[in-house]
């Protein structure tokens, strides 16, 4: 009978600590959830569909890195104007054809880390390259984020929302995401975003911006809109320089979740199998209609405050994300969301990634007046920003595409001047 009791006990524990996990696992999610539906939100795409794809995408990583890295994938922010430029110009699905290719170069980029080394990398893409372009990438659809806190569309050729309205729910979006992110403390620190949506969303009802209908004649259970890619090598092209620079943050990532576990995961499971794990993971969700993937710096903060290194914890915070992405209702709350709540936080955003770029650059301490340097950083501001773009019969590139791409070449062409290497 003390036997019989003792291993009642055990068992019980063991199923507390399962509950236990999964709780742990559904604060992972929603740590990340804020971040996660507004790419989609932002960019055109399906939000449960992002939902479902982050779930997948999560799973494959963990499957490629055998689960020994405790992250979560989801929707890149890297992406958010690249993909409002290709949808306004090819569509979602020729779009996703871009995006698709964007997983391919991590994938590559994975197989040349496996055979030549993490060196190769920087040697082909340093920061004086990938710096810049991180920067171009902000600045070029800058606009887009101010005309939609202004309560217009993204082209600002049309009012949405009547400017008064617009300006005070974006200002009160933004202001919140600003203090939450400066003065929030313990879990809340980690959900500035979210405190920035569900304060605009409230500022939004007595102006009469939400719409409740759409959510009360949706259903509970539906199947996310899943959109197939059709083929676009303008998008491809488009995509390719833009994947640039998020695949060399992944080493970042990596490195910042190695600080926290103590865990070197560049040699086990390795980066290049890190690096491939979300390659696949966001060609397969641009194959099913979502944003690429990306790890969470969100979730990395969660870990960090609640020393929970499990892996397994991803795998749980994956399983709810798949669940949700069939809640219908959820769909269309999110879809409520009024315009000028996303400009208000993309504002930050937007300038988010241009700070990015300029602390790049300033950690790599290059001198920037050095001949070369100035060639190569100048050429891709001006390039990206100016919307320079360069055609022969049918091929095409432009923007941001080219800005990567003279960026990648110069580097690889230009001499090294009277300062020398």
């Amino acid at each position: 009978m003390a036997v019989e009791r003792k291993h009642g006990d055990e068992a019980g524990l063991a199923y507390r600590f399962r509950a236990r996990d999964g709780l742990l696992g559904a604060q992972m999610l929603f740590v990340a959830f804020g971040s996660l539906v507004l790419v989609p939100l932002l960019t055109g795409l399906d939000p449960n569909v992002a939902l479902f794809t982050a779930g997948i995408g999560t799973l494959v990583f963990q499957i490629v890195t055998r689960g020994r890295v405790p992250v979560f994938l989801a929707s890149s922010f890297a992406f958010i104007a690249p993909i409002i430029y290709g949808v306004e110009t090819w569509g979602i699905p020729g779009t996703l054809c871009g995006l698709m290719a964007a997983g391919g170069v991590y994938m590559l980029l994975s197989l040349l880390i496996r055979v030549r080394g993490v060196g190769v990398i920087t040697r082909l893409l340093p920061t004086i390259v990938t710096g810049p372009v991180i920067m171009v990438i902000g600045l070029v659809l800058a606009p887009v984020a101010v005309n939609l806190a202004m309560g217009l569309d993204g082209n600002g050729n049309s009012q949405l929302v009547e400017p008064t309205a617009a300006m005070t729910v974006s200002f009160v979006s933004l202001a919140v995401t600003v203090a939450v992110s400066l003065f929030g403390r313990g879990f809340l620190s980690l959900v500035p975003i979210l405190c920035g949506v569900v304060a605009g969303y409230l500022v939004s009802l007595p102006f009469g911006l939400v719409d409740f209908a759409p959510i009360a004649a949706a259903p509970w259970f539906a199947v996310p809109n899943f959109v197939a890619p059709e083929w676009n090598w303008q998008a491809v092209l488009f995509m390719v320089p833009v994947a640039i620079a998020p695949a060399i943050e992944h080493f970042g990532d990596i490195v910042a979740i190695r600080s926290v576990t103590g865990r070197d995961y560049l040699k086990d499971p390795g980066i290049d199998r890190t690096m491939l794990g979300d390659g696949l993971a966001t060609s397969l969700a641009a194959a099913l209609g979502g944003p690429p993937n990306t790890t969470y710096s969100e979730v990395t903060g969660a870990v960090t405050l609640t020393k929970a290194y499990n892996p397994a914890l991803m795998t749980w915070a994956a399983g709810f994300a798949i669940v949700f992405a069939f809640v219908g209702k959820l769909g269309a709350l999110l879809a409520s969301i009024p315009t000028p709540v996303m400009g208000g936080i993309i504002v930050l955003l937007f300038g988010a990634i241009i700070v990015v770029g300029m602390n790049s650059l300033a950690k790599s301490e290059e001198e920037l007046t050095e001949p070369r340097n100035l060639a190569i950083v100048g050429i891709i501001l001006v390039t990206g920003v100016g919307g320079l773009s360069f055609s022969a019969g049918e091929f095409a590139l432009e923007g941001i595409a080219l800005a990567g791409v003279l960026g990648v070449v110069l580097n690889l062409v230009l001499p090294w001047g009277r300062m020398g290497r």
